[in-house]
């Protein structure tokens, strides 16, 4: 028996983000606090079986010539029975033994199958304390048509944009263009639930659009159609409290696209040039105040808990919102921690701060 909080790290997962999950998992089990924490890793297979992986974050280390996954070794992760129990435990070679009590759940999970709800009414059936937002926040979050339409209700500006179907698309493809052409061009079309910029292309032609569309409805049956929008592009990292405190926002990172149509994944991920991650991002105390008031209201709007990174454009006219992550890209060098270190707290104490609120929320 010890005194360290026993926390069972889930990633991986079925959606095409699964790799750099992965990484984000790498990047945890490197910096979490060994002296307070005990680490189950449970790695999620792409088609969804629940395993017990090794605790060797090199295993998981985000390489471009053969991105990270995780495999089926065979073992099967038994999750507690019932409400009354928060008992982990794993059958291999067809012996089942005990991982013990587990404190905390932190799923690192990005996209669909993870982030968007799934796992966290999982977790709330057998009543698993779990870093991030609820079932609720998670779902609007992943969904960019319907984050759009409760930011818009909540009189916060957003990107003018269609959603299309994949019926609409097979049945009525006239129409989904005319309703492109008056959106005007270039535009984006992007999956309505996916991340990682996977699926989304950059539109500058009405001949393009036709492509785009497949690509985009091959990451799901719903996809947006979004005007570009002429401004920098900024992000800030939002924490939310404990029962009872305030949210908080970061300072501010922009992205400077040098030599790329748009942040896209291989630049993210991949170290693909051309594009420039800049923290602090260069405001004036005035647009950082904005911001960052923003980024906290659009939070709170969706219901948001633990964690999201909100990203904006600024234009001319001021502030507009893109999208929100409530589980945003949680490695290293990712924007929502940097952010973070920017402001003071450092990737252990980032990870410190988001079990705790966790753990006050489960206990509230």
């Amino acid at each position: 028996m010890t005194d360290k909080l026993v926390v069972a790290l889930l990633f991986g997962g079925r959606s095409s983000e699964h790799s750099i999950s992965c990484a984000t998992a790498a990047g945890v089990l490197t910096a979490i606090d060994r002296d307070r924490y005990d680490v189950i890793p449970v790695g999620i297979t792409r088609d969804g079986t629940f395993t017990l992986q090794p605790d060797d974050a090199s295993l998981f280390a985000l390489n471009a010539e053969k991105l990270p996954t995780v495999e089926d070794n065979g073992s099967r992760i038994r999750w507690p029975e019932n409400a009354r129990s928060h008992e982990l435990s794993v059958t291999e070679n067809g012996v089942t033994r005990s991982l013990g009590t587990v404190d905390v759940v932190f799923p690192i999970l990005h996209g669909p199958w993870g982030e968007d709800g799934t796992v966290q009414g999982m977790l709330e059936l057998v009543d698993l304390p779990y870093v991030g937002s609820g079932v609720l926040a998670s779902a609007l979050g992943m969904d960019k048509h319907f984050t759009k339409t409760v930011l818009q209700q909540s009189g916060i500006p957003v990107a003018p944009w269609r959603t299309v179907t994949a019926f609409e698309w097979r049945t009525s493809p006239d129409a989904v263009r005319t309703a492109a052409a008056e959106l005007g061009l270039p535009a984006f079309v992007k999956p309505a639930r996916a991340g990682s910029s996977v699926g989304v292309s950059k539109v500058k032609q009405a001949s393009e659009l036709d492509a785009a569309i497949e690509t985009a409805l091959a990451e799901d049956d719903r996809v947006l159609i979004e005007s570009s929008v002429a401004g920098r592009e900024v992000e800030i990292a939002v924490l939310g409290g404990r029962p009872g405190e305030a949210t908080r926002a970061s300072v501010a990172g922009e992205i400077v696209v040098t030599g790329r149509d748009f942040y896209d994944f291989a630049a993210k991920y991949l170290d693909a040039p051309g594009i420039d991650l800049v923290c602090p991002a260069d405001l004036t105390a005035d647009e950082l105040a904005t911001m960052q008031a923003l980024g906290v209201q659009a939070f709170d709007a969706i219901g948001g808990e633990g964690l999201a990174r909100v990203d904006f454009f600024l234009t001319a006219d001021g502030f507009v919102i893109n999208e929100i992550n409530t589980m945003p890209g949680f490695t290293p060098i990712s924007m929502f921690p940097r952010c973070w270190q920017e402001s003071g707290l450092s990737y252990p104490a980032l990870i410190d701060e988001l079990i705790s609120v966790a753990l006050a929320r489960a206990a509230g």
